[in-house]
């Protein structure tokens, strides 16, 4: 049995600034990052991209995005906040939590975290020593056959929101 992993950075937030000082967790997306967003989300869903399960660091700007997102996917899907998925998060926790998802029967599960956190996850799970670009609102296949686990998985695609046009 295949599980697909589907790991996505956040959409085009609010920039940093005094204002998010105290608390970076509560800066949200944009408008125009939400509007973005929502098309990538559309898209992607529209290729077949549609998890069962899509689990969120809680960050507000990462919650915003799994919400659209699991909005686009409909049929169901569930959303859930995962704390290894915040920034600087437990690979390893994230990768427990995925297996045990999949044990129950989810071929399909989403992460939605941070940069750069989002590159040497991918790279960890593929095997490699280099982190990938994420930019905004990018989105990762990776692929694994039996188990998940660091180095077991295989990236099918790793696509932007500039290549799919928006």
């Amino acid at each position: 049995m295949s599980i697909n992993l589907y790991i996505i950075r956040h959409a085009w937030a609010e920039a940093r600034g005094p204002q998010w000082d105290a608390d970076d967790s509560r800066r949200p997306l944009t408008e125009e990052g939400r509007r973005r967003w929502l098309q990538v989300a559309c898209q992607l869903t529209e290729t077949g991209v549609r998890p069962s399960i899509v689990a969120t660091s809680p960050y507000v700007r990462c919650r915003q995005t799994a919400e659209i997102f699991v909005k686009a996917v409909g049929h169901g899907c569930k959303l859930v906040d995962l704390e290894a998925l915040e920034p600087g998060g437990r690979l390893d926790a994230a990768i427990e939590w995925t297996a045990t998802q999949a044990r129950q029967g989810a071929t399909e599960i989403a992460w939605v975290g941070h940069s750069p956190d989002v590159e040497f996850q991918l790279a960890a799970l593929i095997g490699g020593d280099a982190a990938l670009r994420f930019a905004k609102g990018a989105s990762a296949l990776v692929r694994f056959d039996f188990e998940i686990a660091r180095g077991l998985g295989e990236l099918q695609w790793l696509v932007t929101a500039k290549i799919l046009g928006f």
